[in-house]
């Protein structure tokens, strides 16, 4: 439909948001004009009745041929709450700018926000001004449960290298686990991003030792980096002697090829094309289970591993929020987790009071 349209490319080219991001928002926003003509409502109109949706959303399959659900008690919820939480926010983006193209009445607009203040908000969301400010505040959302992504344990990275069967998945994963990329930004990675000299000066870049830049561009592999500032991650030599064993094995497999893609297929068609982003789900999917690991590693569980081993060496979170591409320090938090003997070592550093006071007894 032409709103739905319009709003994909403003979302896709003036807000500059990654392909695949688009692709969500229009999956949602398909979810919601599914149920508006099974239930026969005009899609202009149903934003009164958003929370008859979400109780649709969390107990109708896909497959859905009605409007309305009837679960019974115990009922296992078809999508969970920070997935109705995403759809909403697409549906509430097409409402929003269809209001402001005159597709919708501007009274929509109150049917999904209400007037709120800032004191629900977290210091770093209020800013530093104590005064009190008045913000929209969705109305319809479901409370998510509080859980961090976990990270991957050192064994378990560990695990998954020794499963790798090609110096290209080798490489891969070390990526990620030691440069702390993320999947699209792995396979987004260019032969020029790799300045893997001691001294790059030669290539223009004047940033000391081993080290790749992760910048945004646009792939064919629809690879999109989710930081919009382009930033630079030093690596250690196990990154730098896993990539020349990759160059060895790419070249004796496919020859000199053209594509400047660091990460190219070399065992599936079409062979000396990039990789895409999902492939890197189903390698660390094959890998988990070669490894005889007890539950899958995901793509950003690496991620978490080398933030993770980051601060566990001592990096302070402006360090970390370089070196993972944050613009803010607060992005980097959920990506800390304290090893167990970094915990015991906190404790132990602590003085008794006996020894604080100077008593004797």
């Amino acid at each position: 439909m032409p709103a739905a349209d319009g709003f994909l490319r403003y979302v896709r080219f003036s807000q500059d948001r990654a392909e695949s991001t688009t692709e969500a928002y229009a999956r949602s926003i398909v979810l919601f004009l599914r149920w508006c003509a099974l239930l026969g409502l005009d899609w202009r109109s149903a934003a009164g009745h958003l929370g008859a949706f979400m109780l649709w959303l969390r107990h109708a399959p896909a497959s859905a041929t009605a409007g309305w659900v009837s679960p019974g008690p115990g009922a296992k919820p078809v999508r969970g709450p920070r997935r109705i939480n995403r759809i909403l926010i697409a549906v509430r983006g097409l409402l929003v700018f269809a209001a402001g193209a005159g597709d919708v009445p501007s009274s929509v607009v109150s049917q999904i926000y209400e007037i709120a203040d800032t004191r629900d908000l977290p210091p770093e969301a209020a800013g530093s001004d104590s005064g009190l400010h008045y913000r929209l505040r969705a109305r319809h959302r479901v409370k998510e449960p509080q859980s961090n992504v976990d990270r991957a344990s050192d064994e378990e990275a560990v695990g998954m290298l020794r499963a790798c069967a090609s110096a290209r998945d080798l490489f891969l994963i070390i990526v990620m686990a030691r440069a702390g990329l993320r999947r699209s930004q792995t396979v987004g990675l260019h032969r020029e991003d790799l300045h893997f000299l001691v001294d790059s000066g030669a290539l223009g870049c004047d940033f000391p030792g081993p080290h790749l830049h992760v910048v945004r561009r646009r792939n064919i592999n629809g690879a999109w980096s989710k930081s919009r500032d382009s930033h630079i991650v030093p690596v250690d030599r196990l990154v730098v002697q896993a990539h020349d064993q990759y160059v060895f094995e790419r070249r004796a497999l496919i020859g000199d090829d053209l594509s400047d893609f660091v990460f190219v297929n070399l065992f599936r068609e079409p062979v000396g094309s990039p990789m895409r982003p999902d492939a890197i789900n189903d390698l660390t999917t094959a890998l988990s289970k070669r490894a005889g690991l007890s539950r899958v590693i995901k793509p950003h569980m690496l991620r978490h591993c080398f933030g993770s081993n980051v601060a566990d060496a001592g990096g302070e979170l402006d360090v970390i929020q370089a070196l993972l591409g944050h613009r803010s320090p607060f992005s980097a938090k959920p990506y800390l987790h304290p090893s167990r003997q970094r915990l015991r070592d906190a404790v132990e550093r602590v003085g008794s009071p006996r020894l604080t006071t100077g008593a004797t007894r």
